[in-house]
């Protein structure tokens, strides 16, 4: 038999997909829109997520197939939908872990004191990165479960020490600079409606990568039972970590965490030396984390889509060890050049992501309210408990979260760059990226698939 990821790394793993740089290097970015009501913001953030997360979850009880997005849309709307958005995922899946992957190596040259604009040296960098995860990935499912836990319970351990170290000073010293904040920051007491708004969409997305976890259920001990469960649970833990880091900083020491030139803001709120270093480290350790999750979800979308029939059937190959080795092949290919081709200016790609984020946000919502009503394809939906809150409820109040999402999505800025004058002109390659990965591609793929089959069908 196959070695299955069990139910507590299924929860490390989705823990692992969520936590990354985020919350160690830029906490002070909602605090400073925000000022004091940033627990708040934090605090509404996570019931939005938690919502999406549960209609996701919900998805993974009646579709316990490897794909997260594309094999719901497969089985709810058929293959057309399914496939599109299977690749828009992909495409998107490769060019997020490239710019993860690119953080990383980014920050740690910068960490180091190495020049993190030298492009030869950023893109040897990146490739060894790539060649140390296609290492681990060898090894089979079993020795990833061991790193990605390993690193999980690291940069947890990490933000675990920093909130229980923030606490001792609390309790031992009488610290409170919580009053201060409004002071500090631009926000104040005139925060308007927009402001927080804008705020809880950027605390929302240290939320976002719960999507991606089912990617892999093919590998998983029972997804249909499990996922459901996992992935509110990790939600939950990071609600409770997030919402206790930011506390902490607010009320130790808000004035560093929002004004330090530190890579890594939340080293600036003690100055014990032990503590810092276990943050620093924490840090890389986190951003290495979720490039070790993103190894294992990003080629099992391509490898899912090959198994359904809908890609070359070589895609779908494994090794002895069970490793999906020709999809990661392509997939490293494309998360290392995709970010090279744009000289490794992230702004202009990452708007791809973005989109395909809110694309699986809309219609995962409807694929689960459509399995709740016993439709689509039978072949790949199991036999299921139907339960009207996470099955019909949660996902209509995602749709509805979504909306506003979409609606407060800041367009103009991903589409447009300030010229000389300090003026919007468009973002070109934004734009072509955007065509090329929403059109061009999934499109062209969609009519050599329907060529192919139509060949074989004629000369059947």
């Amino acid at each position: 038999m196959k070695k299955k990821i069990g139910f507590w790394s299924i929860v490390l793993l989705a823990i692992n997909s969520i936590i990354g740089s985020g919350i160690f290097l830029s906490p002070g970015a909602v605090v400073q829109s925000s000022g004091s009501k940033a627990l708040i913001l934090y605090g509404i953030a996570a019931f939005f997520a938690a919502i999406l997360a549960v209609t996701f979850a919900a998805a993974a009880k009646y579709v316990a197939h490897s794909g997260a997005a594309y094999i719901y849309a497969k089985a709810a709307f058929g293959e057309h939908v399914g496939f599109y958005v299977g690749i828009t995922r992909y495409i998107a899946t490769c060019i997020a872990w490239g710019v993860m992957a690119t953080a990383v190596v980014k920050t740690v040259l910068r960490i180091f004191g190495f020049d993190q604009n030298d492009l030869m040296l950023v893109t040897i960098s990146l490739i060894l990165l790539m060649l140390s995860l296609l290492v681990i990935n060898c090894f089979g499912p079993k020795f990833f479960e061991l790193v990605n836990n390993l690193s999980t319970i690291g940069k947890l351990a990490a933000l675990l020490v920093f909130i229980i170290f923030g606490i001792g000073v609390i309790a031992t010293t009488g610290v409170n600079h919580f009053a201060q904040i409004d002071r500090l920051t631009s926000a104040g007491s005139s925060a308007t409606l927009s402001t927080l708004v804008m705020g809880v969409i950027a605390a929302f997305y240290a939320f976002t990568g719960f999507e991606s976890v089912a990617s892999g259920a093919d590998d998983m001990d029972k997804p249909e039972k499990n996922l459901p469960i996992a992935i509110p649970l990790a939600i939950s833990v990071i609600a409770v970590v997030y919402i206790g880091v930011v506390w902490i900083a607010m009320m130790v020491n808000p004035q560093a965490m929002m004004a330090t030139k530190e890579v890594v803001a939340l080293v600036a709120v003690f100055n014990n030396p032990l503590i810092q270093n276990i943050v620093l480290y924490g840090a890389l350790i986190s951003m290495l984390g979720i490039n070790v999750a993103a190894s294992f979800h990003s080629p099992r979308v391509l490898e899912a889509i090959a198994k359904q029939g809908q890609l070359p059937s070589w895609l779908a190959g494994r090794t002895a060890k069970n490793f999906p080795l020709p999809a990661f092949l392509l997939t490293i290919a494309l998360a290392v050049l995709l970010p090279m081709a744009f000289r490794y200016d992230m702004t202009s790609i990452i708007i791809l992501s973005s989109i395909s984020r809110f694309v699986q946000f809309l219609i995962i919502p409807l694929c689960v309210m459509k399995f709740f009503r016993g439709r689509g394809d039978r072949r790949l939906i199991n036999p299921a408990r139907p339960n009207v809150l996470t099955d019909m409820v949660c996902p209509a109040v995602s749709l509805i979260l979504t909306v506003l999402l979409l609606i407060k999505f800041d367009w103009i800025g991903q589409f447009t760059i300030l010229d000389a004058n300090n003026q919007h002109a468009p973002n070109y390659f934004a734009i072509v990226a955007m065509i090329l990965g929403y059109v061009v591609i999934p499109f062209g793929m969609m009519l050599f698939n329907y060529q192919t089959k139509k060949k074989r069908y004629e000369y059947d």
